[in-house]
């Protein structure tokens, strides 16, 4: 594989040149004047030829070096414009965003925070990737994601929102047909929608202030890989579902849908923003972050069905 160029070295290079000596290069650099003659020296073994005549009074290009100059400068020029370019980037609110989100979060409440932040902010464009799948930040070079977990150690950098509690919910008509389970064992009789990406499956767990912890499978009649897909047959009485609060608070305060179970609580879960590791995020990724932040916590759910 063949070696990159030393970019760095042609860029001190060009500066050298322009200064005509090595102390003013490397005062206009910030650098030592040991660290400009190394680059020099570098490029030299590099190519093979010197790119310099120097003696005690004056110092001049070979011809070496007077035929690679103009193209040195040209590294210089492009490499200053790209810094100054992507910090404008990140300073400025101007740039595309890409935001990954769970489906249902995604539609039912993210999608209407978007058109107040756009109208904000009308030169951030926005891609939106909504998918149940945990996305690869990195791999697939997203800028942010709502993540809603139990967040495991990583690289990723998490900004926690709020907890996501998980309802055991299902409709008055099926409740008055297959009764009301009092501990998840009786689960065991009644019928489940399921979510395929639910952690444990068919098996529900629950954890009880004094009674501990305790799984059931819970027999399935519907499994789907979006949530929002039970609302439906939940409404119809056709079955038990374990939801987040988000998509059935409206429900629960309206008594279309009933909770049971109150004192059994599902896996811990948590809404986050979570970014990519790096110390800086630009400028737009960081508004976009303080805006979903201050909307989130806000929201009915968020208030209505744990009081806060």
């Amino acid at each position: 594989m063949a070696k990159l160029p030393d970019l760095e070295a042609w860029a001190i290079f060009a500066t050298v040149a322009e200064a005509g000596s090595f102390a003013r290069a490397a005062e206009a650099l910030s650098l030592s004047q040991a660290t400009v003659s190394k680059a020099i020296g570098r490029l030299e073994r590099r190519i093979g030829t010197s790119l310099f005549h120097r003696t005690s009074r004056r110092m001049a290009l070979t011809e070496a070096g007077a035929a690679a100059l103009e193209r040195a400068s040209r590294i210089l020029e492009e490499g200053e414009a790209v810094e100054q370019e992507a910090a404008e980037q990140s300073t400025r609110l101007r740039g595309r965003i890409r935001l990954a989100a769970p489906m249902s979060f995604g539609v039912s409440r993210l999608a209407p925070m978007l058109p107040g932040f756009l109208q904000a902010h009308p030169e951030v464009e926005l891609d939106i990737q909504l998918s149940d799948e945990v996305v690869d930040l990195v791999a697939h070079r997203v800028d942010l994601a709502l993540r809603i977990a139990a967040m495991a150690d990583s690289s990723l950098r998490a900004r926690r929102l709020c907890s996501v509690r998980l309802c055991v919910v299902g409709a008055p008509a099926y409740f008055a047909r297959h009764g009301r389970p009092g501990h998840p064992h009786d689960l065991a009789r009644h019928r489940a929608l399921q979510y395929a990406y639910q952690r444990g499956g068919s098996a529900w767990r629950f954890r009880h202030p004094r009674h501990g912890e305790y799984t059931q499978v819970v027999p399935t009649q519907l499994q789907a890989n979006n949530a929002e897909v039970f609302l439906p047959a939940l409404r119809a009485g056709l079955g038990l579902a374990l939801q987040p609060d988000f998509l059935v608070w409206q429900d629960l305060r309206d008594g279309t849908l009933e909770s049971v179970l109150d004192d059994w609580q599902g896996d811990p879960l948590a809404l986050h923003i979570v970014t990519p590791p790096g110390r800086r995020r630009p400028a737009r990724v960081q508004a976009l972050v303080d805006y979903l932040a201050e909307g989130l916590a806000g929201e009915p759910w968020a208030r209505e069905v744990r009081g806060g």
